[in-house]
């Protein structure tokens, strides 16, 4: 099992999470996601954490609760688009104040990007 960072609150890390498991599929638009309970079990965390991780989501409009029936992943497939960009910004944001911090200029990050992408074959050029 994954653990936390301490220096960000775990239903934050949660939530960040069940983002990346919604942007790669492994979770689809309108399924079912587990229990709070059973989520908690399955994190080792508290079932008010995982409330909380959930609750955060629906404002966000990424999940949506369903009375009776449980927490679903949002059909809304302009918002899961927004999503998927954003993890994407966020990630590139964070690699280049990285790089920046370590001296690279803007041209040899695109370099190394286009050489690393290069070497896995999966470049679109």
């Amino acid at each position: 099992m994954e653990e936390f960072n301490a220096s960000k609150p775990i239903y934050l890390q949660l939530a960040d999470r069940i983002n990346r498991q919604i942007v790669s599929k492994e979770l689809k638009a309108g399924e079912k996601l587990p229990s709070v309970r059973d989520m908690g079990i399955k994190y080792s965390v508290n079932p008010n954490t995982i409330q909380r991780t959930y609750s955060e989501l629906e404002r966000e409009g990424i999940l949506e609760a369903k009375r009776g029936q449980g927490t679903f992943v949002t059909e809304q497939e302009a918002r899961l688009v927004e999503l998927r960009d954003n993890l994407k910004q966020e990630q590139i944001l964070l690699f280049v104040q990285v790089m920046q911090e370590m001296g690279y200029s803007s041209l040899e990050m695109i370099s190394g990007l286009k050489d690393h992408l290069n070497k896995l074959d999966i470049g679109d050029e």
